[in-house]
Formats: structure tokens, C-alpha cells, sequence
């Protein structure tokens, strides 16, 4: 087979991160048969998502940096004294707090190297050999190649996490570095878990980020997934999560991608087992002249499985949405549900979006259903609350919580609510400032 220049250039500067981390052998083979195979791979297809010139595998050398921890004094993080924690800026863990009981109990939760160390095996089980293969496409190979940070959590046999498990993970864009990150969150059977994950940067450089999230139900689990994204304008995001259920086990997927550059977010929940069920809930704001394409797809395959997908998205300035939502019941899948409802929102002449409700439907004895809309401002609703002394851009504000309260009533966790509705007035407030 020819060896391709990135291998030629990049090889020693793989295995030489790899060997400061002290990988297992198993993990270094893997980086350096993606090296070699990504270039050659097709880059992922998403309907009418326009993405392929995006500098997303522009490979900067993997280099063992030690972070500014100065460099978080400008970043809220308000979670950050929780009692199951874990905050890294780029490759530097900054702090890492496990309860001792659930150690005690088996539970692991620490960044990707430390756990490549002490539990190789476990990690090897699991790692990009289950939710999603390192050779799937050239983006998940191109990350298996330069992985350079990331966490493992696991949560043993019939183990109930009462308190959440918080995560912040920040770009360090103080330099030129790729953010290529990792998190892989297995839940054995009969457990039940809640992980939310945050997602910023620090620093101005332009820089990639290449994210995947595993998440793995065994029989009977129960997944809590949380996650606000909030990459910064100058970085181009490729965000993966993916999701691979056994019978009776549950996700419920619950994001905010207000990211400020263009980003893929792609989401991915295979129903495996019979009984299995998947709620996704999806929100986004995109503002500027950037482009968010969110595919979200949920694929029934035992039977008597559960998918909804439930997003919906504001837009503002010149920026663009997109919301694929892909329901698919697979032969066999008798007596599944797919749903869906996919709406934008635009509060500009000059935005663009989309809303692409695909349902697949291989299966008698089902029950599939879709809702999709984009449009503007309700000017009835507008009208309405300016003729109270309302100013427009308030009364805008006002429209866009109500549009946006239908998804983050859905969302089980306070927090959660919390920080994304802080996350949007953000957003908003910056996208307002600009017009």
C-alpha cells in the first residue's frame, strides 16, 4: 500500500504522543492505521449540509503542551465545585474529583490517558469498537489518528449515580493546536447515571475541533445525557455523539449547540435492544455569518423500540441552520416508534434555514410521524407586545424564549434548563448587538 505524505510527515510526532502518554500498544497500532488510512476515507454525507471545503482535517503536529491554567480566569465555570467533576484546558487536566463512595463502588471517571493507563482492557472493550469504528469515515479515522484529550466514565453493574457527574473540557486556541477529544461513557447493567459535558475556548487562534462522545447502555441503564457546546467563532467543529443501546436501556439526550463558528453536529442512537428508547432534544442558536448543520438520527432495531427527536433552532444575522432529523425502523422492528419535529425560527431577512424530517420505514406494525417548519417572527405576537411599550428587540427576545421554552421544558434537569437558557440570552444578546 503507498504511504501517503501525512503518514510520512506526521508518523514519528504520533507515536512519539503516544509513547509520552504511555499508551498500550493496542491504542498507538490504532493511531498509526488511521494515520494512514484517513486521507484515503470519504468525509461523512449530510443532506443539504455544505461542509466538505471546511479545513476540519487540516492536521496541526500532536505535541505534549503543558496549558496556561491562567488562561480560565476569563471562563465561568459555575459547576466547577461539584462533587463528581472533571476540568481540562486542552491536554491538562486542571482538576478531577471522583466521591470516594461511588470509587468505592467501582465507578471510574477520569481523563482518557489516565484510564488508557489503569484499565487498558476496559478501555479497549469499548473504544471507537462499538458506538462508532475508527474507520467509519475520514473524520472518526482522522480523530482516532490525533486523539489528544478526553474522559472515560464507567458505571458498573446495578450502580445508581444520585449526583451528576460535571465535565468541562476547553479549547486552549492560545495556540495553534487541534482539539481532537474523546469521551467515552459506559453504563453496565441495571445502572443509571447522569453526565453533563460543557464545551469552550479560550485564546482567538483558528483551530479544528474534532469531538466524539460514546455512550454505551447495557441492559436496563438509564443515560442522562447533557452537553452545551459554546466553541468559539474561529474554530471549525466536527461534534459526533453517538449512542448504542441494549434491551430495556434508555438515553435521553438533552444538547445546546451554541457554537459560534461553523460546526457539523452529528448525533447517532442505534435502539440494539428490544425495548430500548431514545429521546433527543436539541436546541440551537447560530448568529454571524456561520453555518450549524445538526443531523440527528435515532435507527430502531429491536424490537419495540422507542426514538423521539425533538430540535429546534433560532437563527439571526446572516448565519444558517440546518436540522436533518432521520427516523429509520428497520426490518424486524415490529412495534417501534419513530417521531420527530424538527422547527426554525429566523429573525433575519438575510438567514437561512432548514428543517429535513426523513423517515425510513422498513417494518409493518409501527408507528412513524414527523413535524418540520421554518419561518419567521409571528408579527401577531410582535405586534402585540410592542403595542404594550415593548421595545422590537425585547419583544424578539420574548418570541424566541417562548419558541425555544417548548424544547427546554422537555429537559428533565433544572441545571441543565438553566445553563442553556443562560447560554441562549448570550447568544441572543451578542447576535442582537451585531444588527
Amino acid at each position: 500500500m503507498e504511504t501517503t505524505k501525512a503518514e510520512i510527515e506526521l508518523k514519528p510526532a504520533v507515536s512519539a504522543f503516544s509513547a509520552a502518554h504511555d499508551e498500550p500498544a493496542w491504542l498507538r497500532d490504532l493511531r498509526l492505521k488511521m494515520l494512514e488510512q484517513y486521507p484515503k476515507l470519504a468525509l461523512p454525507k449530510f443532506d443539504k449540509i455544505s461542509y466538505k471545503k471546511w479545513p476540519l482535517t487540516a492536521a496541526t503536529k500532536p505535541v505534549v503542551q503543558e496549558s496556561a491554567a491562567s488562561a480560565l480566569a476569563d471562563l465561568s465555570l459555575d459547576r466547577a465545585n461539584a462533587k463528581n467533576v472533571l476540568v481540562m484546558l486542552g491536554q491538562t487536566v486542571i482538576k478531577a474529583k471522583l466521591d470516594p463512595e461511588l470509587a468505592a463502588k467501582g465507578v471510574i471517571f477520569t481523563d482518557i490517558f489516565t484510564a488508557v493507563r489503569e484499565h487498558p482492557e476496559l478501555v479497549k472493550r469499548y473504544f471507537m469498537t462499538t458506538a462508532v469504528k475508527a474507520d467509519a469515515n475520514r473524520l472518526t479515522a482522522f480523530h482516532a489518528a490525533f486523539l489528544n484529550g478526553g474522559a472515560f466514565l464507567y458505571v458498573p453493574k446495578n450502580v445508581v449515580i444520585k449526583d451528576a457527574i460535571q465535565s468541562y473540557y476547553i479549547q486552549d486556541s492560545t495556540r495553534d493546536q487541534d482539539f481532537v477529544h474523546h469521551v467515552l461513557v459506559v453504563a453496565d447493567e441495571n445502572s443509571e447515571v447522569t453526565y453533563s459535558e460543557n464545551y469552550a475556548t479560550v485564546g482567538d487562534k483558528p483551530n479544528l475541533a474534532n469531538v466524539i462522545a460514546e455512550v454505551i447502555g447495557k441492559a436496563n441503564s438509564h443515560i442522562h445525557f447533557s452537553a452545551v457546546d459554546q466553541l468559539a467563532q474561529n474554530t471549525t467543529g466536527y461534534v459526533s455523539r453517538q449512542g448504542r443501546l441494549a434491551e430495556d436501556a434508555r438515553v435521553d439526550w438533552a444538547v445546546g449547540a451554541m457554537n459560534d463558528g461553523h460546526a457539523i453536529v452529528d448525533f447517532n442512537t442505534d435502539l440494539i435492544g428490544r425495548g430500548s428508547h431514545a429521546e433527543v432534544k436539541v436546541v440551537a442558536v447560530t448568529t454571524g455569518e456561520q453555518l450549524q448543520g445538526i443531523n440527528t438520527h435515532v435507527t430502531n432495531i429491536g424490537k419495540h423500540t422507542i426514538g423521539h427527536i425533538l430540535q429546534h433552532g433560532v437563527i439571526l444575522e446572516n448565519s444558517a441552520l440546518i436540522f436533518n432529523g432521520v427516523g429509520h425502523i428497520v426490518k424486524g422492528a415490529q412495534g417501534s416508534d419513530a417521531q420527530q419535529e424538527s422547527r426554525v425560527l429566523m429573525l433575519s431577512t438575510h438567514a437561512r434555514g432548514d428543517a429535513n424530517p426523513i423517515l425510513l420505514i422498513d417494518e409493518n406494525d409501527v408507528t412513524a410521524g414527523h413535524a418540520a417548519s421554518v419561518g419567521r417572527v409571528d408579527e401577531s405576537q410582535m405586534y402585540y407586545l410592542m403595542s404594550r411599550g415593548i421595545d422590537k428587540k425585547m419583544a424578539e427576545r420574548l418570541v424566541i424564549r417562548g419558541f425555544l421554552g417548548n424544547v427546554l421544558t422537555e429537559i428533565p434537569a433544572k441545571e441543565v434548563r438553566q445553563q442553556l437558557t443562560a447560554t441562549i440570552e448570550r447568544k441572543l444578546e451578542n447576535g442582537q448587538k451585531s444588527e
